[in-house]
């Protein structure tokens, strides 16, 4: 019987190279083309499912699909003792398919039903491990993402008022009338939330709970960055003052995440904090007009960050599901293969010339150094590009060098053949796909010219960002943490400025105590007391008296006949 991990994954690869090729074709013949078929007209409003096909839909499509393909065939190991598998692979091509819907659509409402099934489906896949920890992190990464669900309900309300809610139409309008720009304003909320920016960035680490190929399949390219390709969409409507507000939130998500993730010994939640701080770099980027860039960068970031996650998981799976970096160390000797494509991957991301990553990023950082913008952006991007490096190089060498911290009882190897062959599809990528995107998207090469130090500081930073990293890693029982020193600040800092605190203790801790201080003291207190507990004790104690009347009703006549009787001799003398 052939394996439904199997179906898929061919499935996933024949549509992959299907809609890369017509890419291709769209791109050259610069090309776009939109099909129309209306399901239902009401108040001359119709209700039309438009499918729009142009080089960037069908490109991004392609790479959903291969890295879902890849993701598909490692999951065929990585999940190989677990009974409910079939469900597990059905839950991911659901997942996979509203991303589909949403990638096509032009159209507000077929763009909201790509947006919730990913966030139902993102909430089944949350909980797939049925713990507390889980339903925590699912409710929060729901409740979170309903922000933008609604959001988005009142902007297709409202586009009700211009008799067609394929946006697509009214995308050049939209800036200049008021009552048009807040549909802008309404779809930037949206993308902020399903892209986890601040103050909405807390449900991101903590979808961490999912199964690790999920993990690397919504942190490369399907939900977190749903918001940066509707905001790519959108680009031509955002009016300048909403530019500078998402720049401004997309900067400082990005200084944010970089700062926490150094703070974190969590493998899988560094990653996704780094994910965080890419998705930050890529909405500062689209604010700033280049949605070209943006888009360059989203691509690439999907090949090496879901290499990162299935390497990670490769990590975890051997170290019997130990997810703490300090645990590990030496894993370069152990698992070769595994490390190499691990460090392919943190180097892409760092942005080591040549590799994937560094095309987009250091073309933005160029590109920004070009921009007439004020220093505190300057100096908050390159810091941020610093901070990358930083992490990276701390994770590498907490996991990879020095001493093996693990269970000494426990042999670890590359033997996962499955596992590796998912990931080596993707690493040709990582390290070529970089020139090929930009020889793609890109077709009269961009101009850029800078003084000496400008055109090196993305690269000095880096190298700064590692050293420092280096020095972080440095982690024994002798060693005497620096963090520990200032506890406070570090707390601050490894807690997302105290994001997770606000957005859960913040909104129901408060509440909940209310709560509980009323139950105890009105309900089962004061108007217990005196309603229906002291109701109940009165009906209580005055049938008690009348039982015993009753029950003694001849004794008490006897009684009283002889009290009558002594009164009357009484009153008599």
């Amino acid at each position: 019987m052939v394996s439904i991990c199997l179906i898929y994954f061919v499935f996933f690869l024949f549509f992959s190279i299907i809609t890369f090729s017509s890419s291709l074709y769209f791109m050259v013949l610069n090309y776009s083309m939109i099909l129309e078929f209306e399901l239902l007209s009401i108040n001359s409003s119709s209700i039309v499912m438009t499918i729009l096909l142009d080089w960037m839909s069908l490109l991004f499509m392609s790479f959903v699909l291969f890295i879902s393909s890849m993701v598909v065939y490692y999951s065929k190991e990585y999940m190989e003792g677990d009974l409910n598998i079939n469900r597990f692979i059905m839950l991911v091509s659901m997942f996979v398919l509203s991303m589909m819907l949403l990638i096509i659509s032009p159209n507000l409402i077929s763009i909201l039903l790509g947006w919730d099934g990913l966030g139902l489906v993102s909430y089944c896949l949350v909980i797939y491990y049925q713990n507390v920890k889980s339903y925590n992190a699912g409710m929060l990464t729901a409740l979170t993402n309903r922000i933008g669900d609604v959001a988005l309900l009142m902007s297709i309300a409202w586009m009700v008022n211009y008799g067609s809610w394929n946006y697509i139409f009214y995308i050049e309008y939209m800036k200049s009338d008021f009552s048009m720009e807040l549909i802008s304003y309404l779809v930037v909320l949206a993308a902020m939330t399903k892209s986890a920016q601040i103050p909405f960035s807390s449900w991101l680490p903590a979808a961490m709970a999912a199964p690790t190929p999920v993990s690397s399949l919504v942190h490369s390219s399907t939900l977190v960055t749903a918001g940066v390709y509707l905001l790519i969409r959108f680009s031509a409507a955002l009016s300048f003052n909403l530019m500078m507000i998402l720049l401004f939130v997309g900067s400082m998500t990005m200084f944010m995440a970089g700062l926490g993730a150094n703070f974190e010994f969590d493998l899988k939640k560094i990653i996704a904090l780094s994910t965080l701080s890419q998705l930050g770099l890529m909405m500062s980027i689209l604010a700033l007009g280049e949605m070209n860039l943006a888009f360059f960068h989203l691509l690439t970031h999907a090949l090496f960050k879901a290499t990162l996650f299935m390497c990670a998981g490769c990590i975890i799976h051997n170290l019997s599901n130990c997810q703490d970096i300090r645990y590990m160390g030496s894993l370069v000797t152990q698992m070769p293969l595994t490390c190499c494509f691990f460090n392919i991957s943190n180097l892409s991301l760092c942005g080591l010339p040549f590799t994937s990553g560094f095309y987009s990023k250091d073309l933005i950082l160029e590109v920004l150094s070009m921009n007439y913008l004020n220093i505190f952006i300057y100096l908050i991007f390159f810091l941020s590009t610093g901070l990358t490096a930083c992490y990276t190089f701390r994770l590498m060498y907490y996991s990879l060098m020095g001493d093996y911290n693990f269970s000494s009882l426990s042999s670890l190897s590359d033997t996962g053949y499955v596992m590796l062959k998912g990931m080596s599809g993707l690493i040709f990528l990582v390290i070529m796909g970089g020139s090929m995107l930009m020889w793609l998207i890109f077709p009269i090469p961009y101009f850029i010219c800078l003084p000496f130090y400008m055109k090196i500081m993305a690269l000095l930073v880096s190298g700064v960002g590692a050293w420092v990293g280096y020095e972080f890693s440095k982690f024994s029982l002798s060693y005497s943490l620096k963090s520990m020193d200032y506890l406070g600040t570090s707390l601050f800092f490894s807690s997302m400025w105290n994001m997770p605190i606000l957005s859960t203790f913040g909104v129901n801790f408060y509440i909940l105590n209310l709560g509980k201080k009323i139950y105890l003291n009105l309900d089962q207190g004061w108007s217990e007391y005196l309603g229906s507990q002291n109701i109940f004790n009165n009906m209580k104690n005055s049938s008690m008296f009348m039982q015993f009347l009753f029950n003694n009703n001849i004794k008490i006549y006897l009684i009283m006949l002889v009290i009558w009787v002594v009164f009357l001799f009484i009153y008599m003398f």
